[in-house]
């Protein structure tokens, strides 16, 4: 299949950048309940050992816990099974007009891909909600204390700072948006997300399909506990033009047109 060897290629699956340490750091963090592992979600006492064997199943990374150092991996055949799923529930929300959210904490490489979602879903009469723009919290930098706002491009949402789009794992901007909408109509039938964005939507309850490196193990143990209804592996951090014949693939696989 000519995209399999692009995820390949581009190293979106296959042997790709993340490093090994920093995957098993993560999933210890995961374990350990660190607030900043857990993207939302509440979920059950997972150990180490179950934790990787969980990645491998879901994700393609090395079952062996004896490989701690060195590249790590993404099965693409999980990543085209993913996409295949999320497509099929982006195809039905187009079917039935359905109301739905879309949020990235990774606006830099994944904007282009919700925003082709977005414009595909809208085309088919759906309601692309923009809620709680402008809400903002303070967070803390390696440089700092901050503030980050919640800010639309289009109808994606993402944080923004002094005009510049913001990398986030925090769950705290969706609970804030989930907030307002539970005060008022149009609670979304579903959301499509990532990091922290994705596992309040799908611990609040909400249909979620996302997207998740193999150092997000939350979005993982989130599938498999029930509470995310998709999530596709894939490495989140290469250019933004790689992930064009994976957005073409989506969409066709959903009955749309980019």
């Amino acid at each position: 299949m000519l995209l399999r060897k692009h995820l390949l290629k581009a190293k979106i699956a296959g042997e790709v950048a993340t490093p090994r340490e920093g995957n098993l750091a993560h999933y210890r963090r995961m374990v350990d309940k660190d607030p900043a592992y857990q993207f939302g979600l509440a979920l059950k006492d997972w150990t180490f050992t179950e934790t990787l064997a969980m990645m491998a199943r879901l994700c393609g990374v090395n079952p062996d816990p004896r490989h701690r150092h060195g590249q790590d991996t993404i099965d693409p055949e999980l990543t085209l099974d993913a996409l295949n799923a999320m497509g099929a529930r982006i195809g039905r929300a187009a079917e039935r007009q359905e109301t739905v959210l879309l949020a990235t904490g990774h606006p830099g490489t994944l904007m282009g891909v919700y925003r082709a979602v977005e414009d595909a879903l809208r085309a088919n009469g759906c309601t692309v909600l923009t809620p709680a723009a402008g809400w903002s919290y303070r967070i803390v930098t390696p440089n700092g204390a901050a503030r980050r706002e919640i800010v639309y491009t289009s109808r994606v949402a993402a944080l923004g700072t002094n005009g510049y789009l913001k990398h986030t794992h925090d769950p705290q901007p969706m609970q804030a948006i989930l907030h307002e909408l539970a005060d008022g109509a149009g609670w979304p039938d579903l959301v499509v997300a990532d990091h922290g964005w994705a596992g309040a939507a799908g611990e609040a309850g909400i249909d979620t399909v996302g997207f998740a490196d193999s150092n997000d193990p939350a979005l993982f143990a989130g599938h498999a506990e029930g509470k995310i209804a998709v999530t596709v592996p894939l490495d989140d951090g290469v250019f933004p033009e790689y992930y064009e014949p994976l957005t073409t693939y989506l969409l066709d696989r959903a009955g749309l047109s980019a």
